[in-house]
């Protein structure tokens, strides 16, 4: 059997890869692994509003009811609000139902701990093998022993009083925020939220139908985010993914603002205020402006893999309170167990209205240097980095870049795609040697 969990959970194409018996499996192999000995186990389960989530959320619900395993139905939510939920609730473990920013054809499934953390490698392993090896010597509970499933028709109300739990002084009057929900799981609370706090909210993307999720909006395409951001003439723009793990923002003059800088804007904030302990972790996408504008401040960056999973690994072994990636994927660990694009989004404004600044102002603390990103569909991923002539190719343009730059080659953790990144002073040149490599990746390697 292929390796069913990647970086970032089980995912796939919707009813291909990822079909209603592989997520029936999934639950009833991970129900009965994390079930609590000696009493009644419930496990949260949530999901992004995709067309195949209904459909997954059934067989989900089915496998671990069939394991004896309560199921609370918490519908359409952010993922970081089910990993908030999972310990708020003190349940088994928590599950989203999400393919977070990938196109609405795909779906995922993603499962939390009591805690709130993502699963470790040996827990998804040992599920893994259940599956590989049959369920058929499973116990089977009957009568009372089934699951129960059950509405939580509360779980954006107790997500959103969390998540003003931790700015319990935050006033947003005054504010204009465009917010670009991405058609996704944020499109009732985030509006709401921001509302409540006393922004302006001009809403986008906010009307799911399925289909629509991530399509030119959101954290991955802030285009249509930046134009209403000058159009309605407001301070700040905010972006999420699909199930709103994610943040990026834009400054009142259009320009867009990523997670290096958020991080960056928050983690000189937090350290003002001696709440960052002097170390933030990164991954190897973050731009060389992050680690400049840190060294300044004194604050140490450890680097790790690209992959939220990594970030927090890496904070949890140094003692960090804060990481995340380029892409918007922020952890803030005295708040969260997970990236989550609407807490990053209060922690941002925060940090904007203590300073009194602009978000231009604050982003302006980081001097972003020039990166070219191009991304190649291949037929499959694994092992791309023994191609003889790929290897080359790599070779050569980080010779170029030599004393000057840095070149980047990488698999995708959660798409069949090599991405090619390159960062230095001159974006020509970059540009010239990103498209040369990912050239040759994509006649030896592409679909």
């Amino acid at each position: 059997m292929a390796k069913l969990f990647g970086t970032d959970g089980v995912r796939g194409l919707a009813n291909g890869d990822l079909t209603p018996e592989l997520a029936f499996n999934l639950g009833r192999a991970a129900g009965t692994l994390l079930k609590k000995d000696g009493c009644r186990s419930a496990v949260v389960v949530g999901r992004d509003p995709r067309l195949s989530g209904p459909m997954l959320e059934g067989a989900l619900t089915a496998g671990l009811c069939s394991a004896g395993v309560d199921v609370l139905l918490a519908g359409v939510i952010p993922t970081p609000a089910v990993a908030y939920l999972a310990r708020a609730l003190n349940t088994s473990a928590g599950v989203v139902i999400s393919a977070s920013h990938n196109p609405a054809p795909d779906n995922g499934i993603k499962f939390f701990n009591d805690q709130g953390f993502k699963l470790d490698d040996a827990l998804e392993e040992k599920i893994e093998n259940l599956i590989a090896d049959g369920l058929e010597s499973l116990p089977r509970p009957t009568g009372a022993g089934l699951g129960r499933v059950v509405q939580l028709a509360d779980a954006l109300c107790r997500y959103s009083s969390f998540l003003k739990s931790t700015v319990p002084a935050l006033d947003l009057t005054g504010l204009r925020i465009v917010l670009d929900c991405a058609n996704g799981a944020a499109s009732e609370v985030a509006p709401r939220l921001l509302r409540e706090l006393g922004a302006q909210v001009i809403s986008i993307h906010d009307r799911p139908d399925g289909l629509n999720i991530n399509s030119s909006c959101g954290s991955t395409h802030p285009e249509s985010l930046q134009e209403a951001v000058l159009k309605y003439n407001a301070h700040l723009g905010l972006a999420h993914d699909g199930d709103a793990d994610r943040l990026v923002a834009v400054d009142e003059n259009g320009r867009l603002v990523n997670g290096d800088q958020i991080m960056v804007i928050c983690g000189l904030a937090m350290q003002e205020k001696a709440r960052l302990g002097g170390k933030v972790v990164v991954t190897v996408m973050s731009n060389l402006g992050l680690k400049q504008a840190f060294a300044r401040a004194g604050i140490e960056v450890y680097e790790t893999k690209v992959g939220d999973r990594f970030v927090l690994e890496k904070m949890l072994a140094t003692g960090a309170v804060l990481g995340g990636e380029q892409s918007g994927h922020l952890i803030f660990l005295e708040h969260s167990t997970t990236g989550d694009g609407l807490l990053s989004a209060l922690q941002l404004l925060q940090a904007v209205k203590d300073s009194g600044k602009s978000l231009s102002s604050l982003a302006g603390q980081m001097e972003n240097l020039p990166q070219v990103l191009v991304n190649v569909k291949v037929r499959d991923k694994n092992g791309w980095e023994h191609n003889r002539a790929v290897e080359t190719a790599v070779q050569d343009g980080q010779k170029a870049l030599a004393g000057k730059g840095r070149l980047l080659v990488r698999a995708s953790g959660t798409e069949p795609l090599i991405r090619v990144m390159a960062e230095g002073p001159d974006r020509m040149e970059l540009k010239r040697i990103c498209e040369r490599v990912a050239g040759v990746i994509g006649r030896e390697l592409g679909s």
